[in-house]
């Protein structure tokens, strides 16, 4: 499994998509503010997704 980077873009939980901000040990912080119906999905702007919870799909 290939580990994000800062800026590239993930997919996770039946698909969801946000951009990369921080890379930890065990998980990343996105930004979901990168979706175009991030307003009407009600979300957080930003969630924690553990390395084992998304595919890199874009940078």
């Amino acid at each position: 499994m290939k580990k994000a980077q800062v800026g590239n873009i993930i997919e996770f939980k039946e698909g969801l998509r946000g951009v990369v901000e921080k890379v930890n040990e065990n998980s990343v912080i996105v930004d979901l503010t990168f979706m175009q119906n991030y307003k009407e999905l009600d979300l957080e702007q930003r969630t924690v997704v553990n390395h084992k919870n998304y595919k890199v799909v874009g940078e």
